[in-house]
């Protein structure tokens, strides 16, 4: 067994009371960076809920309700928005990602992060009136009840 010189005791001590605080804010950055990849995940999940909403001719109010309701977003921390060009239509969804981990929350701003989907505009088929001739809009003749 080695005797330590008097003037090193504690050494290992010291040096674990420097490096352990180190090694703890490391840690907690890396759980920080976890929740903001697992928001941009999020994200790109609402962007394609709201395009597929937009694509059946949803109006901005369902398409913000598809895009907050299908991910678990904190509604005042996104902004939806639409774009339509010809038959394709964009929805862009950005959300501003709180810090909430401890110590790392204080160090870092909110991380914003944004994604958006294009899908082609489809046609939704709606009921037609019958007009009072016995055929429809379309052409075709509807069954009517003999006038007596």
């Amino acid at each position: 067994m080695r005797l330590r010189p008097h003037g090193e005791r504690g050494q290992a001590t010291v040096e674990l009371v420097l490096v352990v605080p180190v090694l703890v804010i490391l840690a907690l950055f890396l759980v920080q960076v976890g929740f903001v990849v697992r928001s941009l995940v999020l994200v790109h999940h609402a962007a394609r809920e709201g395009v597929r909403v937009a694509a059946v001719g949803g109006d901005p109010g369902r398409i913000r309700e598809a895009v907050v309701g299908s991910s678990g977003l904190l509604p005042g921390a996104t902004e939806v928005g639409r774009r339509i060009d010809g038959d394709l239509v964009t929805v862009t969804v950005t959300y501003r990602d709180p810090t909430d981990v401890p110590l790392v929350g204080a160090l870092l701003p909110e991380v914003p992060v944004s994604a958006f989907a294009t899908m082609r505009r489809e046609a939704v088929d709606l009921p037609r009136a019958r007009s009072s001739r016995g055929v429809n809009s379309a052409g075709v003749p509807q069954a009517r009840a003999p006038v007596r």
